[in-house]
């Protein structure tokens, strides 16, 4: 049976954010994925590092604090990930970044020799799927900001610690956007997370 990480950062219950989350855990339960799934807002977890979490090389100790160590325990079970948030000054919310910072550290979700060298990825996920919202039209995304979110996941972050296969689709434009829209976009996003599977 695969494992799915799903992860929602989006602090306000009821945004769409939280739709396609509840759309992408029912969808990957239904098709007998064993699914771990975190809102992270909802949850409290603390984006902000402590002073001894800050180390790039050497691996990260022990923590005391019971929900990052599980946290770090259940990445290194999963198969796949599933990041859903919305696009806030072209970076995901504070929650999802401090959450990247603190969990996926050295030793957990890497090795790194030396400061220049080059990463080692330590999960065994080898997919991801991040679904974000966005309030900007996709020509200005790129013409004018070149859609750094897709820069974040899919050159920063994911192939760092060693998953290859990053998928990503954005939903806009949401403010004003309709129910059909919406229901279409819902019926994107569990098409896409049940594509995680196969």
């Amino acid at each position: 049976m695969s494992r799915t990480g799903v992860y929602l950062a989006h602090p306000r219950p009821g945004s769409f954010n939280h739709a396609v989350f509840d759309a992408v855990v029912r969808e990957l339960r239904g098709r007998g994925s064993d699914v771990i799934a975190h809102d992270l807002c909802a949850e409290g977890f603390t984006p902000g590092l402590s002073a001894d979490e800050t180390e790039t090389v050497r691996a990260t100790s022990a923590t005391a604090d019971a929900q990052l160590a599980l946290h770090r325990a259940e990445v290194a079970t999963l198969d796949a990930m599933v990041f859903v948030h919305p696009n806030w000054w072209g970076m995901p919310p504070a929650v999802l970044t401090g959450w990247v910072q603190r969990v996926l550290a050295p030793g957990v979700a890497y090795k790194l020799g030396t400061s220049d060298g080059e990463p080692e990825g330590l999960l065994k996920a080898g997919r991801a799927l991040v679904l974000n919202t966005s309030d900007t039209p996709a020509d200005r995304e790129e013409s004018e900001f070149g859609d750094p979110l897709d820069k974040i996941w899919s050159a920063c972050v994911l192939p760092y610690v060693g998953i290859t296969d990053v998928r990503r689709v954005v939903f806009r434009t949401v403010t004003d956007s309709s129910d059909e829209a919406r229901e279409s976009w819902l019926r994107e996003a569990r098409d896409q997370a049940a594509a995680l599977l196969v």
